[in-house]
């Protein structure tokens, strides 16, 4: 008779019997994942409510968790976001339709210093031409050297890339003169509207 013999695989180790249940692990894991992803996108292209919730939750989140403070606007139109005690200046989307489609940005020198409501620079466009006024204290540390060689950017991106200068605070306290959107908002509507 034939000598039969039993091999036996050998015992697969502790980590190797973690290794696959993780992988088992995961793998439910990322189906249920792409599972609830298919459903939010279902979801989402057909419900414009829930989309704007997200949205609006993401845009609370953000601000709330962002370095900036929020935009605040002068009388004359320009606005500044600080981050700590730098603020980032530019001109309000109702200076910039007021303006027309801008050709030339003539903006502060680099260095120099500026008092609040001082004219430290100008914009002229094919309608008109207007100072630009520093809405704070402080020296200029940088100019927006795009909006420089492209001054339409002022027109197409005006709180974003269509900033104008850059602004080392000296006197923060001069913040709490300056307006919220929402009073500026309002202030267009009731002052500016009758003006």
């Amino acid at each position: 008779m034939a000598r039969v013999t039993h091999t036996q695989t050998p015992p697969r180790s502790a980590e190797a019997g973690k290794e696959g249940k993780l992988t088992k692990t995961t793998k439910v894991l990322r189906m249920i994942l792409q599972k609830c992803l298919h459903l939010t996108k279902q979801y989402l292209s057909r419900s414009t409510l829930l989309r704007s919730n997200i949205k609006q939750t993401y845009c609370e989140l953000y601000h709330k968790y962002s370095s900036q403070s929020p935009r605040l606007f002068t009388d004359r139109h320009e606005w500044v976001v600080v981050d700590q005690d730098i603020g980032t200046v530019g001109i309000s989307q109702y200076a910039q339709e007021s303006l027309g489609d801008i050709v030339f940005a003539q903006l502060p020198e680099m260095g120099s210093n500026v008092a609040a409501g001082d004219e430290c620079g100008a914009l002229e466009s094919v309608k008109a031409a207007s100072e630009i006024y520093t809405p704070v204290t402080g020296i200029i540390t940088e100019r927006n050297n795009e909006v420089e060689n492209k001054p339409a950017l002022i027109n197409t991106n005006y709180y974003d890339k269509g900033w104008l200068f850059k602004v080392k605070l000296t006197k923060l306290e001069e913040l709490e003169s300056l307006m919220t959107e929402e009073a500026y908002e309002n202030y267009l509507k009731t002052d500016v509207v009758k003006g």
